[in-house]
């Protein structure tokens, strides 16, 4: 067990290489072993993660299952895990067979298609588990190949646009944190995390092209990593890129974007920002919460005037992570594990509802919403997961989607009753554009002639909905699943934030008598 998350972590990776290796052939039989490699390595990987949860322990607030050796250049191959990120490890493994299962229509590139998405798992539990800058970074951006091949090889139409638009926003963001860390590294003289989140970087004000930075080296960090952050997850106004991405994704393209990667983002903010740059957070927290309160009523508007089915629900995604930067930088223990319960529960139910279209996708091949109309007729099972998943991303209670968004705007209200007050509204604003968008896809008399012969779900697409049904009941039932593990090290975060802003305060008042 010594080695536990590096097995997790590249067993992925492994099974990648042997398709790549030792497959052979685009028949039919080789497409399907294909498939059924990608489907048990992903299943093994779940399997072995659940040794990490069973394992671990909440009430210790230091990274576990840590792993250390001396790798290139002087540097360190570090992995390990604490209450913030063992649970998106958990939700990773777990998407990822439901994913691949989501797959098994595809009948072009079949053996890439598999190698791609599991080099993306590899990738993605590498940024949750690195306990070292460098190879935080690198799993980082490593992410974008993979995801960007996705979209450009098995997308819809404009494909290529939307990669390269995907690849080119995230990936420059990405370029100034890359300075920022090595800014770090020569501040602290480590890439280390759990050494970086102690080291007391400059925080003293000076003034920069005539601007005075309140702060001083802290804020222009935080910026820079804010602006890789902003970007993954995606905040407004660097949003752009996500609509344009999932319209033109595969389905379980767009599942894998919307269930893990923009979560990169909300965790960067809670492994790096607010931990390493205590002072830069408390100065650019408010604009954080306007930007987040903004996005929740603008991309809340625009997804109500969609007509696409994926874009409506890539605009709720923007305006349901809203929610999260805003409980982030709230920076109270109900804002922070609010946003952490949101973006678990955002994976499972934003992950259904791609899912949700690419049911009726398969079947009539268009995502248009004037092309649907009485699907309850045809399809009763269909409807009746889709009506869940619809009220779990309003936000009612006794869904996952309540807990999350009530523990934010509980945090919110604390610091900010604007903010609150405006978010607030976005609940509403939900309430609206997914119900008109079930009314039309579903609800109503079946007129279309094109829709009469249209299939309910098959055994397996109901196989892939039962995880998902199962975890947005439970967690709304029953939340503390999620917040008794995630506790601990959220309030060992908060009172680290504290002591490390209490410290500047004397610090400045000493130099403020001593000038005197």
């Amino acid at each position: 067990m010594d080695n536990l998350l590096s097995l997790i972590t590249f067993l992925p990776g492994v099974a990648a290489l042997i398709l790549a290796v030792f497959l052979r052939g685009e028949d039919e039989d080789a497409q399907s072993n294909a498939k059924w490699v990608a489907l048990v390595a992903t299943s093994l990987t779940f399997l072995l993660s659940l040794f990490v949860i069973f394992g671990f322990d909440p009430a210790n607030t230091e990274f576990q299952f840590v792993e250390e050796r001396d790798w290139i250049l002087g540097l360190k191959y570090k992995m390990g895990v604490d209450g913030i990120s063992v649970l998106f490890v958990m939700l990773t493994t777990f998407l990822m067979p439901l994913i691949i299962a989501a797959c098994w229509e595809v009948k072009h590139r079949v053996k890439e298609y598999m190698i791609a998405f599991l080099m993306l798992e590899t990738l993605m539990l590498g940024v949750f588990c690195a306990l070292d800058l460098v190879l935080f970074y690198l799993f980082f951006e490593g992410g974008l190949i993979p995801m960007f091949l996705i979209i450009g090889i098995w997308g819809g139409k404009n494909r290529i646009y939307a990669a390269f638009k995907f690849f080119l926003y995230t990936f420059l963001g990405s370029v100034l944190m890359l300075v920022a860390m090595i800014a770090m590294y020569l501040d602290a003289g480590s890439t280390d995390i759990p050494t970086l989140l102690y080291h007391d970087f400059a925080s003293e004000s000076f003034s920069l092209l005539g601007i005075q930075i309140i702060g001083g080296l802290q804020t222009l960090l935080w910026l820079a990593f804010f602006a890789s952050f902003a970007v993954k997850m995606p905040m407004w106004p660097v949003h752009t890129w996500l609509p344009d991405a999932h319209v033109q994704a595969p389905t379980a393209g767009s599942v894998v974007l919307a269930a893990i990667l923009l979560k990169m983002g909300g965790y960067g903010f809670l492994r790096f920002s607010i931990p390493m740059f205590p002072v830069g957070s408390e100065v650019m927290g408010p604009l954080v919460l306007w930007l987040s309160a903004i996005a929740v009523v603008y991309t809340s508007l625009v997804a109500l005037v969609q007509e696409d089915m994926k874009k409506l629900i890539a605009y709720s995604s923007v305006a349901h992570m809203g929610y999260v930067t805003m409980g982030i930088f709230a920076l109270n223990q109900q804002g922070i594990d609010g946003a952490i319960f949101q973006m678990l529960s955002h994976g499972f139910i934003s992950g259904a509802l791609f899912l949700c279209v690419g049911v009726i996708y398969d079947r009539m091949h268009t995502r248009e919403i004037s092309a649907y109309g009485g699907l309850v007729n045809r399809m009763p099972a269909y409807a009746a997961v889709f009506m869940l998943f619809t009220m779990a991303n309003v936000g009612l209670p006794g869904t996952s989607g309540f807990v999350g968004e009530f523990l934010t705007i509980m945090g919110v209200f604390q610091v900010n009753t604007w903010v609150a007050m405006i978010a607030t509204t976005g609940v509403i604003l939900s309430a609206a554009y997914a119900l008109w968008l079930y009314r039309r896809v579903v609800m109503g008399d079946l007129i279309k002639e094109s829709l009469k012969s249209i299939t309910d779900m098959a055994p397996r697409e109901k196989a892939i909905f039962a995880p998902l049904v199962v975890m947005t009941l439970l967690l709304g039932i029953y939340p503390s699943l999620v917040t008794d593990i995630i506790g601990p090290s959220v309030a060992a975060l908060l009172a680290d934030h504290q002591t490390a802003l209490l410290e500047y305060e004397l610090t400045h008042q000493h130099a403020a008598q001593a000038g005197q």
